[in-house]
Order: structure tokens, then sequence, then C-alpha cells
């Protein structure tokens, strides 16, 4: 009897595990509802009292991928449920989130995932006003949305980055599909909107993506925080594969090790596909095959930053594979370090990038008046670059090529966008750069890289140090 009793006590022990296991739900931490709420506010503001927004999550993935939400689903809900829509009306202010049912086998085997019957639970956690099923969304745009005079329906119409996405290279790979004769499927926001066309002609359909972008260019204290540790695991990574480099090395163990790094610190992965080329590589802005293996001599490029809760960074670095930079080497990194430097004293707020750029460019000129270089071609090649307009980059965010317009606008505290000088020098297939992440502020500008070795001088001592990859070799 008693050992009957005991095995009824275990079992029911297990059992209740079981359950408090599978009732455990995952719901983000960083971001209060009340910011949510705020961020869902402004779109009310935007879209005005005549109009209603409607927001795709992503779609569900296959086999063993790991689902990732929408930047911009995330942004305005913190939910991480797939098959989810966003409705926000903007004649009453309220929001209404579309979720699937529950899928009970697949709980059973991946852990709980927010749905439907969580309706008390979502509306507590994301503030949002109501929770409805999936298939009510149709019901909703039948019944009040279209009563006379239908509303302006605004809906995303630029591609959704999902993890490792930016906006610029997504638009380019859907023209790719779109000039395929064998292919030319329309994108994911083109067919929905055309479902919204079919079914529902009453609408006027409006891009909602210009209000978003403007939303998400400017961070909270918040995003901020976020971005300022992506930048931090950006650092640390890039800091391991200095003192992981040593001629003989392939690219791909300096991938390896810095991803130890995001890993080790709480990222879920890279928030893009990591830039590191030896030599001529670095040539090609994008360079991503890693394949080679470093040469004695050669200039090393890495240009890597994880995806941290939904942020990512963007930190580069040039090192020399030996430890030792040459006269000529030395000459091309300290000229884009003095730019750099110079780049960042002049943004500060209510000034536009014109006016950082111009301004910089016109110190560089008096700085070259009094700098040799060990070949013409390079000189050459340092004069040109103070022409070009790259040097002040993109904004970075939710994604690494985050959205919104920084060219021709004031700068305003809470931006984040790179300074990135750089050269080229094509008679040897050269190219030096650096990129640090500047950080508008009420007084200036803060550099949140500034940590991560950029001087020769610096980077020859981090080198020298014992690695990652040393410490464990490639079998």
């Amino acid at each position: 009897m008693r050992i009957r009793t005991t095995l009824l006590l275990v079992l029911a022990a297990v059992l209740a595990a079981s359950v408090t296991a599978q009732d455990k739900h995952y719901y983000q931490t960083d971001f209060t509802k009340e910011e949510f709420a705020q961020r869902r506010a402004r779109i009310y503001d935007a879209i005005g009292n005549r109009a209603v927004a409607v927001v795709q999550g992503a779609r569900d993935v296959s086999g063993f991928a790991v689902f990732r939400q929408s930047n911009t689903f995330y942004y305005l809900t913190g939910l991480e449920t797939a098959r989810s829509y966003l409705l926000l009306d903007g004649r009453n202010r309220t929001a209404t989130v579309y979720l699937p049912h529950r899928d009970e086998d697949r709980e059973r085997s991946e852990g709980k995932s927010l749905s439907v019957e969580d309706a008390e639970l979502v509306k507590n956690l994301t503030g949002i006003d109501s929770v409805q099923a999936v298939d009510a969304l149709s019901d909703a745009f039948f019944g009040g949305a279209l009563r006379p005079p239908a509303p302006v329906l605004y809906t995303p119409m630029a591609p959704a980055e999902l993890g490792t996405d930016s906006r610029d290279e997504l638009l380019r790979g859907r023209s790719r599909i779109a000039s395929d004769p064998w292919d030319g499927q329309p994108s994911r926001e083109s067919h929905f909107i055309g479902l919204i066309k079919e079914r529902f002609p009453q609408f006027e359909v409006r891009d909602l993506t210009p209000i978003l972008d403007a939303m998400r260019l400017v961070k909270s204290e918040k995003e901020i925080e976020l971005i300022r540790e992506a930048t931090r695991i950006a650092g640390l990574a890039i800091i391991e594969a200095m003192r992981s480099t040593e001629p003989g090395v392939y690219e791909y163990q300096l991938d390896a090790a810095a991803k130890y790094i995001f890993h080790t610190n709480g990222a879920r992965g890279e928030g893009y596909a990591s830039i590191i080329g030896g030599g001529v590589n670095a040539y090609f802005g994008h360079y991503f095959r890693k394949t080679d293996k470093l040469v004695d001599g050669d200039l090393l490029l890495m240009d890597f930053a994880p995806d941290y809760r939904y942020y990512t960074s963007d930190v580069t670095r040039m090192w020399p594979v030996n430890g030792r930079y040459t006269e000529g080497q030395r000459q091309l990194c300290e000229f884009v370090l003095m730019y750099r430097n110079i780049l960042f004293a002049y943004v500060r707020p209510g000034v536009t990038s014109d006016f950082v750029l111009d301004s910089a460019a016109k110190v560089m000129e008096k700085y070259l008046e009094k700098q040799t270089f060990v070949k013409p071609e390079y000189e050459r090649a340092v004069r040109e670059s103070l022409k070009f307009r790259g040097h002040f980059q993109h904004s970075v965010g939710m994604a690494v090529h985050d959205v919104g317009t920084l060219r021709g606008v004031k700068l305003e505290p809470g931006m984040i966008f790179t300074i990135d000088p750089m050269i080229w020098v094509p008679e040897e297939k050269l190219y030096v750069r650096i990129e640090d992440m500047a950080l508008v502020t009420k007084d200036g500008v803060e550099n949140l890289s500034e940590f991560v070795p950029s001087s020769t001088a610096d980077i020859e001592l981090t080198i020298a140090e014992p690695g990652i990859v040393q410490f464990r070799p490639a079998n």
C-alpha cells in the first residue's frame, strides 16, 4: 500500500510538472505594455479618425526552423505568435489582435505559444483592447469596418523584415524575383493587398510603411539600451576575432569565434551574415563566403553584429593578419581613423548629414596637406574619398540597414546610425574602412562602439593576445 501511494504521488508530481511546463508562456520583458500602447497611439494620430490599419505578423515556419516575428508586428505588440494580425481602428482608437487557435500537438513538443485561447493573458501582457481568432478578421471587415462610408485602410506595403533582413536588400531580392520569367511570384504584402481589394473593394488602401519608418527612426530609451548591448556584444566578438587572427587561420574560424561570443552573451544569432574577408576579399563590400585561408601580409576586414532581442548593431574593423601593419597599411588605416574622429566631431542635434560630411571633408583636406604616402595611388585614393557621400551611412535598430530617412533631415536625439569612412585603391584591389555606431544625444553624439580597438597601436596589442581559435583549434 505504501509503495502504491508513493507511485501515485510521483505520478501526480510528474503530471503537475508537465502541466506547468505546458502552461509556461514566452513573452518579451524588454518593453512595457505602456510603450507598445504609445506606439499604437502614434499610428492612430497619423492615420486619423476615419481610417483603420492592418498589420500582418510573420507566416509560420516549417521543419525545424525557428520562428521569428516580423519587426513591424513585434514593434507594435511584442507578440511572437505566427499567423497573427493586428487591426488598429483610428475611429475609436482601439487595437484588436487576431491569433490562431492553440495547436496542442505542437505545444507538447515545442512549448506553449500564445493563442486566442489566452485572450485575457494577451490583453494583460500587451495592453491590446481585444483578442480574437484569425478567422474573425473577415467578420470585422464585413461588419463595422464597412459601414458607409468605408474607412481608408492602411497596411505596410514594404517587405517585412525577418531577422537578418534589411529593407534595401529585400527590395533588391524582390526585383530579382520579379524579373525571373519562371518565378515572378508576388510578395506576401502584395498578395495580402490583392486579397483585400478583391474581397473588400470599398476600401481605399494606403501604405502604412512611411508612418512606421518615421516612428522607428528615433529610438526610445529602452531601444537605445538594447542597441547599446548589441553593440557591446558585437565589439567583444570583433576583439575575440582579432586575438584569434594569424596566418593560416580560415575566415570561417573567425566567424565561429564571433558567434561563440554572441551566444554566450545572450544573442539568438547573427543580425546579418558576417562580412569577414582577408586580402582582396575585403574589396567586396558584402563578401560572405568565408572559405579562404588568411595570408601573411594581408589586411582583414570584419563587419559583424548579433541579433539581440530583435535589435542589432553594425561595427567594422580592419587589421593585419600577421599582427603588424606595413607602413602603407598604417597610413591608410590612420587616415580613416582620423576621418572617423572628425566626422563624429560634427554630429549633433539640428544639423544634417550634408553639414557633417562637408565640414569633415574640409578639415581632412587640411590634414592631408601635412601627410605623405608611400605610393601616389594611396594619396589619390584618400583624396577621392573626400568626395564620397557614404561615410555618413544608414540608420541601425531592428535591422542593420534600418528603416527611416537620414539624408536631408535634421538630426534628433535618439537617432542611431553608422559613421563609416572608407577608401578604395583599385590598382591593388585594396579597400580600407572603419565603422562605428553614432547615437545622437541632446548635447551631441556618443560613439557606442568606441571601446573597440581602432588605433593601429591598440589593434596590434590586441592581436598579440591569445585567442579562442588557438586555444581550441579545429581538428
